[in-house]
């Protein structure tokens, strides 16, 4: 007769042979690197399913077709998977060789957003038209050129960076001459994943907490100045603690987020059934998007994508953790850093619990300006990944062995040849 200790003890043994699974497999020197491509992959196809479903009705009401946006969205992706492919195959000098031409042009693009040739949306002149109907945000290459310029500078200043002067300059001021043109642009949101990815590299290299509580207090009274000086932003921070306040007017995004997030319940209502895109929620496609997969794939759904985005953080630090160069190091925890951010401020709008800072879902909303950069950001991980220690003898091991077994091959062919002719 089973007893209930005895249930117990199986019970027990079985969870305890399933950690030693999971910890097996995560052991194993290449988990990182499956990791990072298997969960872009999920999101990628993810955000394609959805962004079809949430721009079908703003895409048949501006271009007469309800693929027309998705199908730009599948040409961005399309364009950043060779371009993600190429950081994976980018080798570390040449990459560091880059980081200040990048920065350099990515200042010089948020510079013309204050020409002629910038564009206003939504209180926000963070867009540049290039020509046509193409245009581009070009915060979101400076976040990526941030990242890389700020890794390489930190990385060549490791042994100097006990003294102040060489942890603030020029670090600290060329991130807070992008941080100011973002800000210039009225853009918070953006100005917030720029912050937190500085603050992340400062974390990362031993700064002092003193240095931090500085920099955070001063970029802290800034974000509050420009935000009690905009009427618009008053309104977006009002409306964010309580939407049904101005329901009709400053609440109705965040409010039309609420309901399609609770008329998905558990399992959502099914893709493409959302009711919400149907016009009632603005910009369902793209920084709305995962209200959206709130409604269609109810809690569950929303749960599984948060749980993408945490494991790219965990895989990030294990990365960071577990490499041998600096650059590598911080490079990995600036990307993981911004990945990580704006997805959580994204999500935390949608949800109500932030204000709506109006920036996109990594990976998952409509827009290739953010994409592109995303894309060869996670190229550039999974690089990492596969310079890790362990990943590097295995990967060398790997190919030996295809080398021997195409060797052994070959010798059968010249054997069974030679035998053919006797």
């Amino acid at each position: 007769m089973t007893t209930a200790e005895d249930t117990g003890d199986a019970g027990a043994e079985r969870r305890s042979s399933w950690l030693a699974d999971l910890r097996g497999l995560l052991d194993r020197p290449l988990t990182s690197y499956h990791l990072i491509v298997g969960v872009s992959g999920l999101l990628l196809a993810l955000g394609i399913a959805m962004v079809l479903s949430a721009s079908s009705y703003d895409s048949l009401e501006t271009y007469g077709n309800s693929y027309t946006m998705a199908l730009r969205q599948l040409m961005w992706v399309a364009a950043g998977i060779p371009l993600a492919f190429v950081a994976t195959r980018l080798p570390l000098r040449l990459l560091r060789a880059f980081t200040y031409p990048m920065l350099i042009v990515a200042f010089v693009l948020l510079v013309l957003t204050f020409t002629p040739l910038g564009v206003e949306i939504n209180g926000n002149r963070n867009w540049l038209r290039l020509g046509g109907p193409f245009m581009m945000q070009p915060s979101e290459a400076a976040k990526l050129a941030l990242v890389l310029w700020g890794a390489d500078v930190l990385a060549r200043k490791e042994k100097l960076l006990q003294h102040w002067k060489h942890l603030v300059i020029p670090f600290v001021p060329g991130a807070g001459l992008v941080l100011a043109l973002v800000l210039g642009q009225r853009d918070l949101g953006t100005a917030l994943v720029l912050f937190s990815l500085v603050l992340v590299l400062l974390f990362v290299v031993g700064t002092p907490l003193r240095y931090f509580a500085m920099f955070v207090g001063v970029v802290g009274l800034l974000v509050t100045y420009l935000a009690i000086t905009s009427a618009y932003r008053m309104r977006r921070l009002m409306s964010f603690m309580d939407p049904f306040a101005d329901y009709s007017n400053s609440g109705w995004q965040a409010a039309h987020s609420l309901f399609g997030l609770g008329t998905g319940g558990w399992w959502g209502v099914g893709i493409g059934n959302s009711r919400e895109k149907w016009g009632w929620l603005p910009e369902a496609h793209t920084d709305f998007i995962y209200a959206v997969i709130g409604e269609e794939l109810g809690l569950v759904g929303t749960l599984v994508v948060l749980g993408m985005f945490l494991t790219l953080a965990y895989v990030g630090i294990r990365v960071a953790l577990r490499t041998e160069d600096t650059f590598t190091r911080l490079a990995t925890a600036g990307i993981v850093g911004w990945i990580t951010a704006q997805a959580l401020v994204n999500m935390g709008a949608v949800l109500g619990l932030l204000p709506i800072a109006g920036i996109p879902l990594p990976l998952v909303s409509y827009g290739g300006s953010a994409m592109l950069p995303t894309l060869f950001a996670l190229g550039l991980l999974v690089s990492f990944a596969r310079r890790e220690p362990a990943a590097r003898a295995a990967l060398d091991e790997r190919s030996a062995n295809r080398a021997a077994s195409r060797a052994a091959a070959r010798a059968r062919r010249k054997s069974s040849a030679r035998h053919d002719e006797g």
